[in-house]
């Protein structure tokens, strides 16, 4: 499927429920308040950390690819009585009329880009949307496969009004040459008091990329890496370090 359909339907109400961590707000809010405002989340998702930053009045917009998301990310908006300007457009596509001092990814979503051609274009994109002066942030991962004994095994939550939600890796894909992991991966919505359940399969694409590659694919897109951090350490990454955050400016 294409990769910006795996966030829609139950696969939101799952993300929402099982998702094993949240940002850190703190992190993409000191990023702004050093580069400046206004400010865009790229994979701004359900709201997670945008909401924040809009609550402690930094004036952060967000964008995803998931129309689903985006109007999830709207709804948890008005339940917290925050006005919020969300736009539904894809990384590597992005037209917005703005232009931005801060352009932030609060997580590693640049590994949902499935190539180097897509990722090459969504650097270009970032650039084109940057004020003069200002600068992206943008978290990386190399992943690692996804051990066996986890394959198969079923994690769950229950919602408020008692639907269960549950998340199962089936099988995997690992391809160390081609920097590509595809799990594949089932969703199911079970309702309270039994009944048929909804039941979806997708496959979570992700495409990763060292420290020197994503060096050089900055530097075709016309950027400059003038940060690049270990997130273990806080000291620069290491051409083998597997979670890394980049600065950016325009060239």
């Amino acid at each position: 499927m294409d990769p910006a359909d795996f966030y829609t339907g139950i696969v939101v109400d799952a993300y929402a429920r099982l998702r094993s961590a949240r940002f850190d707000p703190r992190l993409s809010a000191d990023f702004v308040a050093r580069r400046g405002q206004p400010a865009l989340e790229i994979g701004c998702g359900d709201g997670d950390p945008l909401l924040e930053l809009v609550a402690a009045g930094l004036d952060v917009q967000g964008v995803d690819s998931s129309l689903d998301m985006v109007e999830r990310c709207r709804e948890n908006a008005t339940a917290r009585g925050l006005v919020v300007t969300v736009h539904h457009q894809r990384m590597e596509d992005l037209r917005l009329p703005g232009r931005y001092a801060s352009v932030y990814l609060a997580g590693p979503t640049f590994d949902l880009l499935a190539d180097d051609a897509t990722a090459l274009r969504a650097l270009r994109a970032i650039g084109a949307h940057l004020a003069p002066g200002g600068a992206a942030l943008v978290p990386l991962w190399v992943p690692g496969p996804t051990p066996a004994a986890e394959l198969g095994v079923t994690r769950s939550a229950v919602d408020d009004v008692g639907t269960e939600l549950r998340f199962t890796p089936l099988s995997e894909t690992y391809d160390a040459a081609g920097r590509t992991r595809v799990t594949r991966c089932r969703y199911e919505r079970v309702p309270a008091g039994g009944g048929a359940a909804e039941v979806a399969d997708r496959e979570w694409v992700l495409h990763w990329h060292t420290p020197g590659g994503f060096g050089e694919l900055s530097e075709q897109a016309g950027l400059d890496v003038v940060a690049l951090v270990n997130d273990d350490t806080g000291e620069p990454a290491a051409p083998t370090a597997t979670s890394f955050t980049a600065e950016l400016t325009r060239r």
